[in-house]
């Protein structure tokens, strides 16, 4: 009776859902609560299954759910939500990703941290991307492996028992009380993971945090065919897209973009990306440099995800560590590379660095030509050796347009990696899918990046891929658009309230090439005391991202994207991107993101309306 309950009002959902549940990769930022973003969509829906409630008015009024589509949106949460239903567990319980090894990978490393035995058991073959001497040399996993004829030949572990089955029906589990978590894996859609038993309920928000930072979750087109399936409907059969005329047309866009000749890579998400450059970097370091300590040199403000990429993985690889980068405010980029160089040749290490260029959120550029200069310095070891040189790994999702790593680029002798965030201009939006390209000096790595990237089945989607064959051939269009109304923005702001503070690019660094059409804004603040100031300051923030919200909602979002194909999106702190590290290094301004298409005449007047009430 449950499960034709749950069939029936399932089957309403998919009728009636909003559309743009499929097509973006947020869903009403409007009404986005941080704290709530885990539990709120689901506590919401659930009431509406209660009273039989599936109007599309109904489902429209939901909040966000999770983060994009890497922790979740609103078809993953209610795929989730079904199954658990069905099994009588969870809806945190189960936990669903695009990515079919992920889900062992989350499982390994809690594990790795917490010193536990891991049994993976198995039907017919393991995933054929499952490499385990790769696994256990670089990622440092230990696992132990074990085909099974079913679940019931499973024995009790003295560790974590994982069991996997690949099935063309998706949400296909079989229980035992010797197994801790069960993946069932789809050949098309994914996979899906189940936590069995209270005692492993400490695991899941280990492994939620691993789909935030290393992957996905299963992607909404594909979570709404998965529903279909586990209702009894085929899945609608559209028109399949052309892949390899997709992806042609994507690689050619790319090599134009970036003016690089090198094998780009695509990936499910920028952080996808970054994942197998990562990892892909120290597995070169370990194979040309046995034994030698890898240092990961980042900002401590930087994009939270990346921050926080590069400890994790830190704290799973022996010899490697993260060093902090100063790049904001009173520090200096190159000076900063420049003395954290000579410390790590000192020591003989393996630089890795990463920047974002424009850096985030004081959306400064540094002098390109001292870069270029500190970056190629030989140094020298302890012992008067020639130091390992760096691998510069380039953020450039503010400015994709800018062709750093092209022959005659600044970076074009310096080992160099560029990547972007494919749910910002690449895709407007659309899709979460990232790239990554290197110069000519950098190309060697670039078969480790694309194992790392296969093994941990973090490449782009084929829709993805048709998402941004379409996409990709306007973006510098938009960037020059979009540039021009934060342009605009910034001057009437200035102009409003001259006691602000903006951080935007020069008119000098603009003739350059950098357009980006993102800007902190620092307000003005009063108080006797520093908390007195910064409290006045975060509470002003909040009231202007407020109003703006409030009086256009169709085009104002509380959001940390940038290059929508439509509206503007307002964050603070603007440092909180997905969570930085340590709440010392957030900084507390507002960030703002404009896209080529608004209302700017509208955003201008709500602002001085705002002037007008402090």
């Amino acid at each position: 009776m449950t499960e034709n309950r749950v069939f029936k009002y399932i089957e309403d959902v998919l009728e009636n859902m909003p559309a743009e549940w499929l097509k973006l990769t947020t869903h009403r930022l409007d009404i986005y609560i941080e704290e709530l973003a885990k539990t709120q969509f689901l506590d919401e829906f659930e009431d509406l299954f209660k009273n039989h409630s599936s109007e599309t008015s109904a489902l429209s009024q939901l909040p966000t759910a999770y983060d994009y589509i890497r922790l979740g949106h609103p078809l993953s949460s209610v795929l989730e939500w079904t199954i658990a239903k069905l099994y009588d567990n969870k809806p945190e319980s189960v936990i669903s990703f695009s990515s079919r090894t992920v889900p062992i990978l989350a499982i390994l490393r809690k594990n790795l941290l917490n010193n536990e035995n891991t049994q993976i058991c198995y039907t017919g073959e393991l995933p054929a991307l499952f490499d385990t001497e790769v696994l256990k040399q670089v990622y440092g996993y230990s696992f132990d492996l074990k085909q099974v004829n079913g679940v019931e030949d499973i024995s009790r572990f003295n560790g974590s028992t994982v069991f996997i089955s690949q099935n063309e029906e998706i949400g296909s589990f079989e229980f035992s009380p010797n197994v801790d978590f069960i993946i069932s894996i789809h050949p098309e859609f994914g996979s899906i993971l189940m936590v069995n038993g209270e005692l492993n309920r400490s695991y899941i928000s280990e492994i939620q945090h691993v789909r935030r930072r290393e992957t996905i979750a299963m992607t909404p087109v594909n979570c709404f065919s998965a529903l279909q399936q586990l209702i009894g409907k085929s899945p609608s059969d559209d028109v399949k897209s052309d892949y390899e005329t997709n992806r042609a047309l994507v690689l050619d866009s790319i090599k134009e973009i970036t003016g690089t000749n090198t094998k780009a890579l695509l990936g499910s998400s920028g952080l996808s990306i970054q994942y197998a450059i990562m990892m892909g970097l120290v597995d070169a370091a370990l194979e040309k440099h046995p034994g030698k300590a890898i240092k990961i040199i980042v900002p401590p403000n930087c994009y939270g995800g990346t921050n926080d990429q590069a400890r994790r993985v830190a704290a799973c690889v022996d010899n490697v560590e993260v060093l902090d980068l100063l790049v904001d405010g009173d520090n200096n980029m190159v000076q900063s590379i420049d003395a954290v160089l000579d410390k790590v040749a000192k020591e003989d290490a393996v630089p890795f660095i990463i920047a974002e260029i424009p850096t985030n959120p004081r959306v400064e550029v540094p002098d390109l030509i001292k870069l270029k200069e500190v970056l190629s310095a030989v140094r020298k070891t302890d012992a008067g050796k020639a130091a390992i040189d760096p691998v510069f790994i380039l953020d450039q999702t503010f400015c994709p347009n800018v062709q750093f790593l092209a022959e005659g680029g600044i970076l074009s002798t310096i080992r160099s990696i560029s990547y972007v965030s494919g749910s910002k201009f690449p895709s407007g939006g659309k899709c979460t899918a990232g790239y990554c390209v290197a110069n000519n000096e950098a190309e060697d790595l670039l078969e480790k990046i694309e194992k790392h990237l296969i093994l941990c089945d973090n490449e782009a989607t084929d829709l993805q891929v048709e998402i941004l064959a379409n996409q990709l051939p306007s973006m510098n269009q938009r960037i020059i658009d979009a540039y021009k109304n934060t342009r605009e923005f910034v001057n009437f702001i200035k102009d409003a309230l001259p006691e602000a503070k903006i951080n935007f690019v020069s008119e000098e660094l603009a003739k350059e090439g950098f357009t980006p059409s993102v800007f902190s804004l620092d307000l003005p603040t009063k108080g006797e005391t520093f908390a007195e100031r910064e409290s006045y300051k975060r509470a002003l923030n909040n009231k202007l991202i407020n109003l703006m919200i409030t009086e256009i909602p169709n085009e104002s979002k509380y959001c940390v994207s940038y290059g929508q194909l439509k509206g503007c999106y307002w964050t603070i702190p603007a440092t909180s991107t997905q969570g930085t590290t340590k709440e010392a290094d957030k900084d507390y301004i507002a960030r703002v993101a404009l896209s080529h298409d608004m209302d700017l005449e509208r955003h201008k007047k709500v602002f001085l309306d705002f002037v007008g009430e402090i």
